[in-house]
């Protein structure tokens, strides 16, 4: 009995994956262009819908103003 690998063939699970990949990517590029913070992903109805960077910047000495 042959059976096909999964997802061959199969349009929409490929553009699924495909979906899967980029966010991916943009989760590690925005963890890869933080020094100092956080990168947050949110997520609804078991899908991210957004992700958000936030970096600090720290300064050893006040600055005189």
């Amino acid at each position: 009995m042959k059976t096909k690998p999964p997802y061959s063939g199969d349009s929409e699970q490929e553009g699924q994956d495909a979906a899967v990949a980029e966010i991916v990517r943009e989760i590690v590029r925005a963890v890869q262009s933080v020094q100092y913070g956080s990168v947050e992903v949110v997520i609804q109805n078991s899908k991210v819908v957004q992700i958000e960077r936030k970096e600090k910047f720290r300064f050893d000495k006040p600055a005189k103003l």
